[in-house]
């Protein structure tokens, strides 16, 4: 069956990633330490060989199951109680003990370089604060532990903690900030158009899709998008420098034109990913400045 699902829904747009389902209540793990290597091997081979353009996350599980899942692709990972500060034991918890200890024991520690971290809420946010847990604690840990994404059961957040959630979600994931952008005032028809930049990640995790960058020169209806080559599932948290060139067409006329960049969508050319800047146009494109294409 996950065999037949892969065929069907590997790299499918809507679907962001596939939930390894293997052993014990809901299919999330508990258990699996007691496999036979034959067995575990069996139940990750069908996901992995099956999805592989779109990522795979699994439940923090035990060394052997998550270590193999790690040694064949690269795997996110997820748990599935967040918030945890003494709800099962006044001595132990999920945050303070069980996921700081798991992370590094089963090898997942760097895993959030490659596939995506999705966190879980234990109970739902409310029952955190009717028990007075320290939600800045439980964020604090999140973000250490590079989470992309948040599933609250659809539960609504308590009033008081908006502030540190809508904080929360500028941290989560990636954040690109375009820090510094040059580029020649001229140049011809048919040349290359060089430029550095300077980019910031100033969330906890990269992006985990290729989306291309762009750069669009415009002058009243004619329009040139120039594709550049960078990687951004590169563009880890801190500073990222991207220098290239791209070639402006040799039909081009001359004039002068407005130059603007982008994050595009896999399937179009329509700008997609939000930069963490101002001065973002209505059609999604971020001014740089003009740039004038000179006669041959």
């Amino acid at each position: 069956m996950i065999r037949s699902l892969g065929e069907r829904y590997d790299r499918h747009a809507d679907l962001e990633n596939v939930d390894v389902v293997i052993v014990g209540a809901w299919g999330e793990g508990a258990g699996s330490d007691l496999l036979s290597d034959k067995t575990r091997r069996a139940l990750l081979d069908a996901y992995i060989d099956s999805f592989k353009k779109t990522h795979l996350v699994m439940l923090l599980t035990d060394e052997k199951t998550n270590g193999y899942a790690l040694s064949r692709a690269d795997v996110g990972w997820r748990v599935d109680c967040l918030g945890d500060m003494g709800g099962f034991s006044p001595t132990w918890s999920h945050m303070n003990d069980a996921y700081p200890q798991a992370i590094i024991n089963f090898g997942t520690r760097d895993a959030w370089k490659k596939a995506p971290v999705t966190l879980e809420v234990c109970w739902v946010m409310q029952h955190w604060m009717d028990m007075g847990w320290d939600v800045d604690h439980i964020i604090a840990e999140s973000l250490k532990w590079h989470i992309s994404s948040f599933n609250a059961k659809s539960s609504p957040v308590p009033e008081e903690w908006q502030p540190s959630v809508d904080s929360w979600l500028r941290a989560m994931g990636y954040r690109f900030i375009l820090r510094k952008f040059t580029y020649p005032s001229a140049i011809k028809p048919g040349e290359k158009l060089s430029f550095t930049s300077w980019w910031d990640n100033a969330g906890v995790a990269p992006c985990y899709r290729k989306f291309p960058l762009a750069l669009r020169l415009k002058r009243g209806e004619k329009t040139a998008i120039l594709t550049t080559g960078v990687d951004i599932r590169t563009w880890l948290p801190s500073d990222n420098l991207y220098d290239n060139a791209v070639t402006v067409p040799a039909d081009m006329p001359a004039g002068e034109y407005d130059l603007r960049i982008g994050i595009l969508d896999l399937k179009s050319d329509k700008p997609k990913v939000k930069l963490a800047i101002s001065n973002r146009n209505p059609d999604g494109w971020y001014p740089l400045g003009k740039i004038r294409l000179s006669e041959k």
